[in-house]
């Protein structure tokens, strides 16, 4: 017999990581985030789920959660809190209230006794303050009897075209075993490229295109059929109005290149590190992040659209986000890749059914 386990997603945003869970079985029953706009965006692409619109750092909100949730076994807790704190690129503020939020997770875990946790974060989290904060989940997960496994996943070696590191935590009840993590399914010579990613989608040269495309090609990647399965029309696919000037450097870097490969006097508005980036067709992108001003088209010279971000991400097309561009933009951003959470959810099942 099929079991649907439930599961909650905290810090949820517009959901990527609990879609994934969707998209392998599981019933989702609850988003729980700050962002009211990220939120619609999980109602209208998670199947009949609740979200609550609330801040982690208020211990009512735990209370809020078990009582939205009441009658129901939460067999699953996810959640990806916000990462500033514990990022390399950051201020390294070891006080820096962000940094508790993790913990959080272990106060809602205390009551609903779910048979599993996992939480995501940047690597950084396994060694910054002398590793305190991946002792600290180590052991909360040992007070509250479970067993902890954590790895740094490399989403290209899960089929997923971007180049993104990030730690999962894996709890689960002592009863149930200890998680082993699943093998990756590529590897170097065969990681998914840009183009076999977003290649098949709309130019938006002449035209900045609209929210309401039709494919004007067909799929040439198993990537691009499994993204588009289930959806007629594109979404989220429009363009960027950029000057002339800006054109004009895009169109002097190099496929794969940045602003090291610009001459001399071009593009000296911005040098830092990711600055004019253009991604390479035959390679995983960079990592995605919540702006757009910075990584351009393999092949266009014009940033990525919300749409080929998404993809990027492995959000299929049916995906739909809300709100303006850069609200749409800082959603596919702050997600979890929706494939990685599918690889994690198929694996976990293994653990949950044998316990039933």
């Amino acid at each position: 017999m099929k079991n649907n386990y439930k599961i909650i997603d905290l810090f949820s945003g517009c959901g990527g990581f609990s879609y994934g869970f969707q998209q392998s079985g599981y019933d989702v029953v609850l988003g729980v985030d700050n962002t009211e706009i990220a939120l619609k965006t999980f109602e209208l692409n998670h199947n009949n789920s609740k979200t609550l619109l609330a801040d982690l750092h208020n211990d009512e909100t735990i209370e809020s959660i078990v009582n939205t949730v009441k009658g129901q076994n939460i067999d699953v807790i996810i959640g990806g809190p916000p990462c500033q704190g514990f990022s390399l690129t950051g201020t390294r503020n070891e006080k820096d209230n962000r940094n508790t939020l993790p913990y959080k997770v272990f106060d809602l875990a205390k009551i609903i006794k779910p048979k599993a946790i996992i939480i995501e974060n940047v690597p950084g989290l396994t060694t910054l303050y002398n590793g305190k904060a991946k002792e600290k989940i180590i052991s909360l997960c040992d007070e509250l009897g479970y067993t902890c496994n954590y790895k740094i996943l490399f989403a290209p070696d899960y089929g997923i075209p971007q180049i993104r590191r990030r730690v999962f935590f894996v709890a689960l009840r002592k009863d149930i075993g200890t998680f082993k993590f699943p093998k990756p399914t590529h590897n170097k010579d065969n990681y998914v490229g840009c183009e076999d990613a977003i290649g098949d989608l709309p130019d938006l040269v002449e035209d900045l295109g609209n929210d309401n495309l039709n494919y004007d090609k067909k799929p040439f990647s198993e990537y691009q059929k499994n993204m588009r399965n289930g959806s007629k029309v594109i979404k989220n696919h429009i363009g960027t109005k950029h000057t002339d000037l800006v054109i004009s450097v895009i169109s002097q870097v190099p496929e794969g290149g940045n602003h090291k490969d610009l001459p001399p006097g071009v593009g000296d508005s911005r040098k830092f590190n990711e600055a004019w980036t253009r991604y390479h067709s035959k390679k995983p992108s960079k990592t995605i992040d919540t702006g757009h001003r910075n990584h351009f088209h393999y092949k266009w010279n014009r940033v990525p659209s919300v749409r080929e971000n998404a993809r990027l991400q492995s959000f299929p097309d049916k995906f739909i986000f809300l709100g303006n561009k850069t609200q749409q933009y800082r959603q596919v951003g702050n997600a979890v890749p929706p494939l990685l959470g599918k690889i994690l959810g198929n694996e976990l099942k293994k653990y949950l059914n044998d316990e039933n």
